[in-house]
C-alpha cells in the first residue's frame, strides 16, 4: 500500500502559523516577512527583541546580533519556549554563544533564500516538540520519584509507630487507599502530616515541661 503523502497536511499546518520575527528593518528583514507571508503564515515583527512575545505565537525568527547576547528574552527558555529559528549575517564565537543562550531549533544564513525556509521552519517544530514531551517526561520522572520517597517515608513511619514490617506498612497504605478511593501517595502524604503535626505537637509538650520544670522551686516549700 503507498503511503499517504503528508506534504498538504504539512503546508495547511504552516499556513495558520503566527511567526513573530524579531530582525532589523532592512532589506533582509523585509524579504524574511515577505517570504512567510507568501507561505500563508501570519507574521509581526519588531526590533530589538522583546521580552515578552505576542499571543499565540507558534515560531520565532530572532536575527542574532552582538547586541543580542546581552538582553534578556524569558521567552527563549522554559516549558512554553516556541521553537526558535536563529537568522545569521555572519558566524563567529559571539553569535554561537547567543544562539546556545537562546536554545535555537534552527539557523538560517543571510540573506535568506526561499529555498530551504520551509524545510527549516518544519525541523526547527519538531525538535521543540521533542524538546516540549521529554521535558514532560522527565516531569513524571520527578513526580514518581517524588512518589515512591513519600511512600518510602510513610512506611517508615508506620513501621516505626507501630512496630510492623515493611510489608504490613505497605498493606496497611494500600487497604487504606482502596477504602478511601484516593492513592497510596495521598494515604502516605496524609500520614506524613499527620506524623509532622504529632511529633511537633510532641515537641511542644516536652519544651513546656521543661520550661515548668525550670521553674519549679527547688527545695521544701
Amino acid at each position: 500500500m503507498p503511503r499517504k503523502s503528508v506534504t498538504p497536511a504539512l503546508l495547511r499546518d504552516l499556513r495558520s502559523l503566527h511567526v513573530t520575527v524579531f530582525h532589523p528593518n532592512d532589506e533582509d528583514g523585509i524579504d524574511i516577512i515577505r517570504q512567510l507571508q507568501r507561505i500563508g503564515c501570519q507574521v509581526q515583527a519588531f526590533w530589538p527583541p522583546t521580552e515578552r512575545l505576542p499571543d499565540e505565537t507558534d515560531l520565532v525568527f530572532l536575527a542574532v546580533r552582538p547586541e543580542t547576547l546581552s538582553l534578556s528574552l524569558p521567552w527563549s527558555n522554559g516549558e512554553q519556549k516556541p521553537p526558535i529559528v536563529a537568522v545569521l549575517d555572519y558566524e563567529n564565537p559571539t553569535t554561537i554563544e547567543a544562539m546556545l543562550k537562546f536554545s535555537v531549533n534552527g539557523v538560517v544564513a543571510s540573506p535568506v533564500k526561499s529555498f530551504g525556509l520551509l524545510s527549516v521552519m518544519v525541523v526547527a517544530r519538531q525538535i521543540a516538540a521533542r524538546e516540549t514531551e521529554q521535558h514532560k517526561q522527565i516531569q513524571r520522572l520527578d513526580q514518581r520519584l517524588a512518589g515512591i520517597r513519600r511512600l518510602t517515608k510513610a512506611k517508615a513511619i508506620l513501621m516505626e509507630t507501630r512496630g510492623i514490617n515493611e510489608e504490613q506498612a505497605y498493606e496497611i497504605i494500600r487497604d487504606q487507599a482502596m477504602a478511601k478511593r484516593v492513592t497510596t501517595e495521598e494515604i502516605a502524604n496524609a500520614i506524613i502530616h499527620a506524623n509532622e503535626i504529632l511529633g511537633f505537637r510532641a515537641k511542644a509538650e516536652v519544651r513546656d515541661l521543661q520550661l515548668v520544670q525550670r521553674k519549679k522551686p527547688i527545695g521544701p516549700s
